[in-house]
């Protein structure tokens, strides 16, 4: 809430934010609360606040053409939210993944992406663009437990690239020994051989 002195504060109000807006996560709501605050004037920024689910926008008294301009926007700004695409940090959180899951999963086509957003970040001249994610698609993602259906598949396919990867090892090994047996098989000469006059004396026939 802003910070002024409770005589103050007299013109006050509430709106709160519904399941469909934040679908269960406090980074979406908090998200929601910096979008509006981008909307509002500088003097007004500080009015609004985010208190559990409840977005409050309190002014004094005598504020009272800044109080109705920026209700204006927090009702308009909350009639669109549900429509809000979502970014990484809040997908994250609603479906409760981790970043290198995302990325895989965005990666492979299971996480379907509504599109890409650059921002400029704050007090930098670097920007970052992120994909973004269709809240419908979240929500049903949300309600069918698709995260955890895919770490099953995902614990599933790297079990198996594990046992093929084994099998793998000990073809290529058993190949190798093969091919050692072979080579020490082939090297083996008759002593005899490395005699001198040995094939002579043979064809004498003096060891009939």
């Amino acid at each position: 809430m802003a910070k002024h002195e409770k005589s103050d504060i007299e013109l006050i109000r509430t709106w709160t934010l519904s399941a469909p807006i934040t679908m269960g996560s406090s980074v979406r709501a908090k998200g929601l609360l910096q979008a509006i605050q981008a909307r509002l004037p500088t003097t007004s920024k500080k009015a609004i606040s985010l208190e559990g689910v409840d977005l409050v926008l309190a002014m004094p008294a005598d504020a009272k053409a800044a109080f109705n301009a920026a209700a204006s926007v927090v009702s308009k700004a909350l009639d669109e939210a549900p429509s809000l695409p979502v970014i990484p940090r809040e997908i994250q959180d609603i479906l409760g993944m981790k970043t290198s899951e995302r990325h895989r999963w965005l990666a492979d086509g299971r996480l379907p992406s509504a599109g890409t957003r650059t921002v400029r970040l704050a007090g930098h001249a670097r920007q970052i663009t992120f994909h973004v994610f269709d809240p419908k698609v979240v929500e049903d993602l949300l309600d069918r437990g698709a995260v955890d259906e895919w770490r099953v598949e995902d614990a599933g396919a790297k079990a198996e690239k594990r046992a093929k990867a084994a099998y793998q090892a000990k073809v290529t090994r058993l190949s190798n020994k093969k091919k050692r047996s072979k080579k020490a098989v082939e090297g083996t000469e008759d002593p005899a051989s490395s005699l001198r006059g040995w094939k002579d004396f043979d064809l004498d026939g003096l060891l009939r």
